[in-house]
């Protein structure tokens, strides 16, 4: 009797397998399968990718401290919930709060050019920033690292880089007009005027090329403070020769494709 025990053994610890771990092991095998509708039946295709972001936009926190700002970015606030993918301390120091393929709550309503729908296709980088202070170089450096890491990795356009401002004229004021574009477009990131500056030829229309260029204009004097606190470093709602000039410029950089890279 008792040499039948280790076989018996054997057999009740296979039917432990069969019966306790293959129920487990399946339920392991469809954890890895993507989310899908249960009114359809899943026939994969590896004919695909990743949904990926297109712009990336640039906020100041107009808040007094990364610590103020991680809280905010987290939590339900006056506002309402509100979140970024990245924030940037004054320090340089770089925090992710949502990962890259996620959709952040930066932007609220507004739109770029035909995006509607921002969040969904933009990253939202938001830096540490009371609103009325220069940025420090420390910060400028690790933003500018960000964005070659994330213009190179995710294939967003490097032209596609703009501030919350430019997309919701309206309601935002950010980054604002000490933020340095210029050294961004230095280093090849943002739209920005290439050569000489000209007049623009009869008929042209400088509406026509703010549309071009992006910015929404259901309230142009608002475009235009944006406008200005983006290319110029002013204030000011209304535009002058200066404006045409780079808005003819920036017109023809757009016709001739060179804003793709």
């Amino acid at each position: 009797m008792q040499r039948f025990l280790p076989r018996l053994h054997k057999s009740a610890l296979s039917m432990f397998r069969v019966v306790v771990l293959a129920p487990l092991l399946l339920l392991a095998a469809c954890a890895h399968l993507p989310p899908h509708n249960p009114l359809a039946t899943w026939v994969h295709s590896p004919n695909q990718d990743m949904r990926r972001p297109v712009l990336i936009v640039v906020h100041f926190t107009e808040q007094h401290s990364v610590q103020e700002s991680l809280e905010t970015l987290r939590t339900q606030n006056s506002g309402g919930r509100v979140s970024a993918t990245y924030l940037i301390g004054n320090d340089g120091h770089v925090y992710q709060l949502v990962s890259d393929e996620r959709r952040a709550w930066h932007a609220g309503s507004g739109h770029w050019g035909t995006i509607t729908d921002v969040n969904s296709a933009s990253i939202g980088i938001e830096l540490d920033n009371d609103g009325q202070s220069p940025f420090a170089q420390a910060q400028i450096n690790s933003l500018l690292q960000l964005l070659t890491d994330l213009t190179t990795r995710l294939h967003i356009p490097r032209a596609q880089i703009i501030g919350h401002q430019d997309l919701a004229p309206t309601r935002k004021p950010d980054p604002g007009k000490l933020f340095p574009w210029k050294q961004l477009a230095d280093a090849g990131f943002g739209l920005w005027p290439r050569g000489e500056l000209v007049d623009p030829p009869a008929g042209f229309d400088p509406w026509m090329a703010m549309a071009v260029v992006g910015y929404p204009l259901e309230d142009r004097p608002a475009a235009v403070k944006a406008f200005h606190n983006h290319f110029r470093g002013i204030d000011g709602d209304t535009l002058d020769q200066q404006d045409l000039r780079i808005l003819y410029n920036l017109s023809q950089i757009i016709e001739r494709g060179d804003n793709v890279r």
